[in-house]
């Protein structure tokens, strides 16, 4: 039994205790706890057997670059079920490759340093430049070398003195770089649970992202530092299942095994998602067993195996089933598990986003994760909000605060081109994840018992005398699909020999005039009218023209051919022909074709494609003999007729041969409408519903509405995905597009979008 001690370990029991007392609702005791047996002895045998490294054969090098590690495979029949996964599926950071912004300072002397900290210090003033060039220069081993040498030569604290000379945010700053990393998040927590009201996000912030032996050193640090059980205090300070998750975290147990059962990951999965989405109420005690317990390259399996069986991400479901400070937290973990990096990246931009600076969260990320990984986080944070965190920082503060947190940041990565493993990571595992079939939804269905007879009449009784009746004809329009509206047109021109379209058009006005209109359009009749709007008159209205192109498939592209040709008595290739230019009509042109693969990947041809996209992008040292414009209309031609599967798989094997993410790439070395079509055609690939969430969400943000986008995604994604487009609207931005259609619009337009929209989430 002795592979198995940790069951008797103090930390061990106490977390079996708290699960125990959480699902029996008060008892000690496993009911309705601990998953089946056989995936408790699972998680036993896989704990035993880190002891016995010969049941691993050798590996299996790849091609892939530094980060992805090697992939290996148990062959004993006994294990059939176990993996070795490899490093690219856990995105952690592989070998000893040092990832912070602050290094050891070469030729490094404590005595001296505490000296000239000392002469900074005496006299009238303080040099502050002096204190933080030399603090942030520093690594935080050295700092506390620092302040033992200067309380040595001087009989001072150099700590006390520190916080006597400076004031404000620079004080707070420099002295949190002064304490070591344990006792730094031991004050951040004293200060969380002390006084009136508790800072929650800073508890969660903390206990989510801390491995299990920066716990045990926190709980170490702040019995030393406050002579408290911190465990004690946070359960006087919490309540409910929030503090039980708490508990849990401070136990710095969670599971390190870097072997993966499948069969406990799609059961974890399986039990996630009967705790919740397949439950009448919540399993709160499910959800704090398998994400407070298991290790994370368990949990990002699990992750992914949860999107396949409940076809939405394990936030979602988190976000609709839990509530308040718990929700919270358990999304914090599962952020914390897929990326760390990219959950501080967050955290760092809600912290200088809008209007005020949350300072407190600014100082603690920055002073806590200088030594661990920001220049990962730098990366991820230039990806995802497309500028850098250096940036940022230089626009949200200022004085000497502003030039020691530059310091701690480390560079520009705007102008730095550097190596950053965990973007490429993330990046390669968003394209895994878009591979994941998903089920797409619209939010307008078909109406039971539907009468296209007694529709038209309802429209009729609406329209006909003196004003007219617009929440009528929004219930019938909205609450149809599109088969039956085209039902309604011809049962009101039989019944009264009138044409609808000519009525309505006649009896509404304005945005809702356009909506309802829209709506009464086939879809190949309505893309083909807005097509034909950005072409003519004066100007060309290209974002609409890439909007329709870059996101419609074969089928859709061909009866926009059709309905065009019918409408406008001349092709659509014509009029895109006629009214752009260049590699963009080219691309235009070629999508308007509607003959795009349809068939799965080719692994061999993807690895040619990424080639030519990497040459192209000028990423890659590849050798050909092609001239730069036959390059040019390879690429054109691999991102406008490739299939989606084999795109994705091409998209990967770029970030393998440049460490770079294609969307990216493309941003940073095209321009204007070229670089805007293919940046949509990769969108699409990656996540079509997340491509048009993007687009609602910039329609209403800031000051004003843009009307004409807002109701062209809303029409022509209502019977397709906009269900979907609601998940990934609210995952990108933390508020709901109902709730954002109904704080943005007004009138009748609004109610009209708000059923359209289907719900609130």
């Amino acid at each position: 039994m002795e592979n198995f001690s940790f069951l008797t370990s103090p930390g061990g029991l106490r977390c079996w205790w708290v699960l125990f007392e959480v699902g029996a609702g008060g008892a000690a005791g496993p009911a309705g706890c601990v998953p089946a047996g056989c995936a408790l002895i699972h998680a036993l045998v896989l704990r035993g057997l880190r002891k016995h490294p010969s049941f691993f054969p050798a590996g299996i090098q790849t091609e892939h670059p530094p980060w992805f590690g090697t992939h290996q495979v148990l062959h004993s029949s006994s294990f059939s079920s176990l993996q070795r996964f490899p490093a690219w599926e856990a995105m952690a950071p592989q070998g000893k490759v040092y990832r912070g912004s602050v290094k050891d300072f070469p030729g490094f002397n404590a005595n001296q340093d505490a000296e000239a900290l000392y002469n900074a210090m005496k006299g009238f003033g303080s040099d502050k430049e002096a204190i933080l060039d030399l603090i942030t220069s520093r690594s935080n081993k050295q700092r506390v070398e620092i302040c033992q040498a200067y309380k040595s030569l001087y009989g001072k604290d150099l700590i006390a003195d520190l916080k006597y000379e400076l004031t404000g945010k620079f004080e707070r700053l420099i002295v949190s770089l002064m304490r070591p990393p344990a006792y730094g998040d031991a004050k951040e927590i004293k200060d969380a649970i002390s006084g009136i009201g508790t800072d929650e996000k800073c508890l969660i912030e903390i206990l989510a992202s801390r491995t299990n032996q920066e716990i045990h050193d926190l709980v170490a640090a702040y019995k030393d530092a406050y002579e408290r059980d911190l465990e004690a205090d946070i359960v006087g300070d919490t309540s409910g299942h929030f503090k039980k998750m708490l508990v849990v975290l401070l136990q710095g147990a969670r599971e390190e095994d870097d072997v993966v059962s499948e069969d406990l990951v799609e059961q974890d999965a399986k039990d996630l998602l009967e705790a919740g989405e397949l439950k009448w109420g919540t399993d709160e005690a499910q959800f704090i067993y398998i994400l407070g317990r298991r290790s994370r390259q368990h949990l990002r399996l699990v992750f992914d195996e949860y999107l396949k069986i409940a076809g939405k991400p394990i936030e979602r479901s988190i976000r609709g089933e839990l509530s308040g400070d718990f929700e919270k937290l358990m999304l914090a973990v599962v952020k914390c598990i897929r990326s760390k990096a990219e959950y501080f990246a967050e955290r760092l931009y809600k912290a200088m986003k809008g209007l005020g600076t949350r300072d407190n969260t600014l100082i603690r990320i920055m002073v806590s994760r200088s030594e661990i990984d920001m220049l990962d986080i730098r990366e991820v944070f230039r990806t995802k909000y497309e500028k850098s965190l250096y940036n940022m920082i230089k626009e949200d503060t200022s004085g000497e605060y502003k030039k020691a947190l530059l310091k701690l940041c480390g560079g520009d990565d705007d102008a730095a081109g550097e190596f950053f493993p965990e973007a490429a990571q993330v990046a390669y595992r968003m394209w895994e994840l878009s591979a994941v079939k998903v089920e797409l939804r619209g939010t307008v269905q078909p109406a039971g018992d539907f009468n296209d007879d007694g529709d038209a009449q309802v429209l009729r009784k609406a329209m006909k005398g003196l004003g007219t009746d617009e929440g009528a004809i929004i219930e019938v329009v909205t609450r149809r699909s599109n088969a039956q509206r085209q039902q309604i047109l011809k049962a009101y021109k039989a019944h009264y020999g009138r044409d609808l379209m000519a009525d309505l058009k006649s009896e509404l006005s304005g945005s809702l005039a356009k909506l309802i209109l829209g709506l009464m359009l086939t879809p190949a009749q309505y893309d083909a009218k807005q097509l034909r709007k950005a072409v003519e008159g004066a100007g060309t209205d290209e974002s609409v023209l890439i909007e329709i192109m870059a996101t419609r498939n074969n089928q859709e592209i061909k009866a926009i051919n059709e309905a065009y040709q019918e409408a406008y008595h001349k092709t659509l290739e014509s009029d895109l022909s006629g009214d752009t230019s260049g590699h963009f009509k080219r691309i235009l042109v070629s999508l308007a074709l509607g003959n795009r693969d349809e068939g799965p990947e080719n692994q061999t041809q993807a690895h040619e494609d990424a080639k030519v996209v990497a040459e192209t992008l000028k990423l890659a040292d590849v050798s050909s003999n092609d001239s730069s414009d036959s390059l040019e209309t390879r690429f054109l031609s691999i991102l406008c007729t490739r299939s989606y599967p084999h795109l994705r798989r091409v998209f990967q094997e770029f970030i393998k041969l440049t460490n770079h993410d294609v969307e990216h790439a493309i941003k940073k070395r095209m321009s204007g409408d070229v670089r805007d079509a293919f940046v949509a055609i990769v969108r699409s690939v990656k996540n079509k519903p997340a491509f048009f969430a993007d687009k609602l969400y910039k329609s209403m943000k800031g000051a004003g509405t843009d009307e004409r986008t807002l109701t062209r995604i809303m029409i022509s994604r209502s019977e397709i995905d906009l269900f979907n487009i609601r998940g990934e609207f609210i995952d990108l931005f933390d508020k709901s597009l109902h709730h954002m259609i109904e704080k943005d619009t007004s009138g009748d337009y609004r109610k009209a979008l708000l059923v359209l929209c289907g719900g609130e989430d």
